[in-house]
């Protein structure tokens, strides 16, 4: 167990500060990460507060689909569809039509708002751009979901496009910090995941962007991203935490624990206050039994599978949701 910090915040004075609209500092937040394991419940229930004055007792679900698998050019350490990647994985170009609109059948049955479409790779070809155009009008017509999409890098006349086209937001995930990132990958800059951000931003949609927790980055670099974010104004904080998955660089990278999974949730929402604050990979292994005090933080899940990762069956989310007193976003 951590020992506790005699320097640490009392959390709900800080909770109250952060509703007042302070920002949250790089001390203030390595003091959360850094907290000892028995201020855990005190630090929860604050958060819950700003939790709560942001998106009440609400859950928001979310779907994803991995609409092309693979065949990726770039060399991020993390990923089972990099280019360096020995996964036993599948791979595929871009999925029939049909086959990402029935994801939009299925995104509804579950009681999803938000369906993510993700494509490997650096950056969309034109027909593959042409084509999730076109998709997107159509779920928008069948449906009341929001869609985004989780293309690569963009530039601003190709975020304007998808704008257009009826798509609500694009997921580009920062990572890690900006010192960190070079050592998870070299084929691209930082740099170019910002200049992606700006350009959906310019293009008037909302941002979904977050990061992988467990890499092997030391806790300033989660500050960092955590901080990072705020500054964009990301309207969606996805949270993973790394599946070691074997065949990849960081196959053996194993340095994470339930109580620390949580104390980054909290984190990021101090930084974050009224983001969506959404559970991602490693939900359901890293976080085990725990889970559904990750709740107190976070406001939004995955229901169903992840990338090239399972993820629990959705009865099992919706009863984790129901038992903690928190009820499903249906509509908005």
């Amino acid at each position: 167990m951590a020992s506790s910090d005699s320097t640490s915040p009392s959390w709900h004075d800080l909770a109250g500060r952060v509703l007042g609209g302070h920002r949250l500092t790089e001390d203030e937040g390595l003091a959360v990460l850094r907290s000892g394991d028995e201020e855990m419940l005190e630090l929860l229930a604050a958060v819950y507060r700003v939790r709560r004055r942001h998106a009440g007792n609400k859950v928001r679900l979310n779907f994803l689909m991995n609409a092309k698998s693979g065949l990726c050019t770039e060399d991020c350490g993390y990923c089972s569809q990099s280019s360096i990647s020995k996964a036993d994985i599948p791979k595929y170009k871009l999925v029939a039509p049909e086959q990402i609109l029935d994801g939009a059948r299925v995104a509804a049955e579950r009681k999803a708002k938000t369906y993510c479409t993700v494509i490997s790779g650096r950056r969309p070809g034109e027909k593959e751009l042409d084509t999730f155009c076109e998709i997107a009008r159509q779920i928008k017509t069948s449906y009341r979901l929001n869609v985004c999409l989780s293309p690569g890098f963009l530039t601003t006349e190709q975020a304007r496009r998808l704008k257009a086209a009826g798509v609500d937001r694009v997921n580009h995930n920062l990572n890690s910090s900006e010192r960190f990132y070079p050592q998870i990958c070299t084929t691209h800059a930082y740099q170019d995941r910002l200049d992606t951000l700006r350009a959906v931003r310019a293009a008037g949609m909302e941002i979904c962007s977050g990061g992988i927790v467990g890499m092997g980055e030391k806790d300033a670099d989660v500050v960092e991203l955590a901080l990072r974010l705020a500054e964009l104004k990301v309207e969606v904080v996805p949270v993973n935490f790394l599946l070691p998955i074997a065949g990849t660089p960081l196959a053996d990278v194993r340095r994470l624990n339930q109580r620390y999974c949580l104390k980054v949730l909290a984190l990021f929402r101090l930084a974050n206050p009224g983001c969506e604050l959404r559970i991602a990979a490693g939900r359901e292994e890293h976080l085990g039994s725990l889970q559904s005090l990750g709740l107190y933080a976070a406001d939004g899940i995955f229901v169903g599978d992840y990338l090239t990762a399972k993820g629990q069956p959705p009865e099992e989310d919706y009863r984790m949701i129901e038992a903690m007193g928190f009820e499903v976003v249906v509509e908005e």
